[in-house]
């Protein structure tokens, strides 16, 4: 017979359960589980609460306890946040999440990020193919995705490799933290994925050890540390395509952090080494769509390295990096103000929202 406490943690976990397939059902990107607030998904941007029942510090407790893999639990109980992915399995079939839990105030908090089951198309995602075509198709060199959280980076990561994965013929190593989307066996292409905290300890060790596997394109989730970032420049230079993202709200804004990861004794040389092996930079912002109900929009700024955009990165000249990009459209460069006027022009985006993200709006003629 179940005990008393048994008992508990079943009822608990069908709740939680329950609003994760109400997250899927009602098309959430994210389920939020924190004391002393409802239960609230995060709906095309907006959120919403589940109900008004706010959850207390137990509840919660017991809701990630209910969740956690056997493997992760003790470091749930010694580390202040922790990284993980589950999978719930529902009538369409099975839905998988991305766990982060974290601490507040001396307790437990749990965001859950829904991971669709299908590898999104760039038509979904509004990314331009010819733009995924051309990333890819460097043989080397190093090609960063940035926004701010949950500006869609993954995704797009993801749809690149599930791009050569359908070309074939191509070698593939990720290394990401947790693993979201899971690449199908087809084709000729070789594609394996590791999991920092289960497969390998970090992304450094990951990219390092990735060298040794024959690989042809690398996926780092993320670049966090100036060891993992002088791994990929260097790995960069050396014949492979690496594939990675960081946070900043613009393309220049990705040079000066990764250049910043590193002692100023040491830059000019990392300026040096990152000119020559950076492709391309592009910039993702998600927009409220005017549909309500709608997901958001995706908004891009591009940087291609041209001769005059390595010049400027070798000599730290960022702001002549922000010029490259507003003559390079002749290159395939594109600002964010010019894909904003664009959405407004459709009518996908309001005049708001154009404001709101602008770098110049009062340069822009759809505002006037």
């Amino acid at each position: 017979m179940k005990n008393d406490h048994q008992t508990a943690m079943d009822k608990v976990r069908a709740e939680v359960l329950n609003l994760l397939h109400e997250a899927v059902r009602r098309d959430a990107s994210d389920l939020h589980l924190i004391p002393g607030f409802p239960a609230s998904f995060r709906i095309h941007g907006q959120l919403h609460e589940a109900s008004r029942r706010s959850l207390d510090p137990d509840t919660v407790a017991a809701m990630i306890e209910s969740l956690v893999p056997d493997d992760l639990a003790k470091r749930i109980g010694t580390e202040k946040n922790s990284d993980f992915s589950i999978a719930i399995t529902r009538e369409g079939g099975p839905s998988r999440f991305r766990a982060n839990v974290f601490l507040a105030q001396g307790q437990l908090c749990a965001c859950l990020r829904h991971i669709p089951e299908k590898i999104p198309s760039f038509e979904w995602l509004g990314f331009p193919r010819g733009l995924a075509e051309r990333l890819v198709s460097h043989r080397n060199g190093l090609v960063i995705i940035t926004g701010v959280t949950g500006s869609g980076k993954s995704t797009t990561l993801a749809a690149l490799v599930d791009m050569l994965n359908e070309r074939g013929g191509y070698r593939v190593i990720t290394v990401e933290e947790p693993v979201e989307y899971i690449h199908p066996q087809i084709s000729s292409s070789i594609v394996t994925q590791r999991e920092v905290g289960r497969d390998v300890d970090s992304f450094f060790d990951g990219l390092k050890y990735g060298l040794r596997q024959d690989p042809d394109v690398i996926l780092v989730g993320e670049i966090r540390d100036r060891d993992t970032a002088q791994m990929a420049i260097s790995a960069a230079e050396t014949g492979h395509l690496i594939l990675t993202t960081l946070h900043t709200r613009d393309a220049k804004g990705a040079i000066t952090r990764l250049v910043d990861l590193f002692p100023r004794t040491t830059q000019d040389d990392i300026r040096t080494q990152l000119a020559m092996s950076l492709r391309a930079v592009v910039s993702q912002h998600l927009l409220p769509s005017t549909q309500e109900g709608e997901k958001r929009v995706l908004a891009l700024e591009i940087l291609h390295v041209t001769n005059p955009v390595r010049v400027a990165v070798k000599f730290g000249k960022i702001e002549s990096i922000e010029s490259a990009i507003q003559t390079g459209k002749r290159d395939g460069m594109l600002t964010l103000d010019e894909d904003l006027e664009r959405l407004l022009r459709e009518g996908r985006i309001s005049s708001d929202t154009v404001r709101r993200f602008a770098k110049d709006p009062n340069g822009m003629a759809t505002l006037r």
